[in-house]
């Protein structure tokens, strides 16, 4: 019996490059697991040392160990990947007029600034092999407000933006953008905005997920990374060729209202 086909790794996409941000834990790390299991190298880029190490050396990928709140650590990121992940992020939860300055520029540095800094510097080289994808880990906070959230809001509205204008440049070189826009994902980001939440909307932190995380979706659970990961893998394969420019919804229902 021929077992080649049991035993060989998926070869979608062997001998490409990708680079995941926050790719140590929660969504990123979901998507660096199912780039590396259909054959892809994974660039596992995270400012935690360790975590990203332990990633990389079980998915056979490289750590890449930045701060992306820092430009110039982003700046000597790898710019060679054919497939990037802009994933990284960060909350903070509180009303517009306590919102701390320094919190709020932080945010957009992370989730602004440092995809547009990676796009930039790997375009050349997805333009030069005429094929990319770019997947940018949006939100449904990326096409809906919520209060308190005004930081977190205001830079996936602005990856929404970048995304769609890469999609537009990049559309005649083989170049693809999409968003991937989830509701709450079961991360430990969400779970560490249970206390936060609970604090600014007045109520206990059992209620949080019931009261506020579903309270808007049809489907009552959180989304598991690798629901989200999967679709990240999807929009790079051929089936998905002609979908750039799009913000894809994985929000049980939530912008359905």
């Amino acid at each position: 019996m021929d077992t080649t086909s049991a035993t060989a790794p998926p070869a979608a996409l062997r001998g490409r490059t990708a680079l995941v941000t926050g790719a140590a834990s929660g969504i990123g790390r979901a998507c660096a697991e199912a780039f590396a299991a259909a054959g892809a190298r994974v660039y596992v880029v995270d400012v935690a040392a360790a975590p990203a190490e332990e990633l990389a050396g079980r998915i056979g990928g490289v750590a890449v160990v930045a701060d992306l709140s820092d430009p110039q650590a982003v700046e000597a990121l790898p710019d060679d990947a054919d497939i990037v992940v802009n994933n990284a992020g960060l909350q903070h939860v509180a009303p517009l007029h306590e919102f701390p300055t320094e919190r709020f520029a932080l945010i957009q540095r992370v989730m602004v600034e440092a995809p547009f800094r990676i796009i930039r510097r790997t375009l050349p080289h997805m333009y030069g092999n005429g094929w990319g994808r770019i997947v940018n880990i949006s939100s449904v906070h990326g096409l809906r407000a919520s209060a308190f959230k005004s930081a977190y809001v205001t830079a996936k509205h602005g990856l929404e933006g970048l995304s769609k204008t890469a999609a537009l440049e990049g559309a005649p070189h083989g170049v693809t953008s999409n968003c991937i826009n989830p509701g709450y994902v079961r991360t430990a980001l969400v779970e560490r905005q249970v206390a936060a939440q609970a604090l600014a909307h007045g109520i206990r932190e059992d209620e949080v997920v019931e009261q506020i995380m579903l309270d808007r979706t049809a489907v009552k659970r959180l989304i598991e990374p690798d629901e989200v990961a999967q679709l990240a893998l999807w929009l790079c394969s051929p089936s998905a060729s002609y979908i750039t420019g799009a913000s894809l919804p994985v929000d049980g229902g939530w912008t359905a209202h």
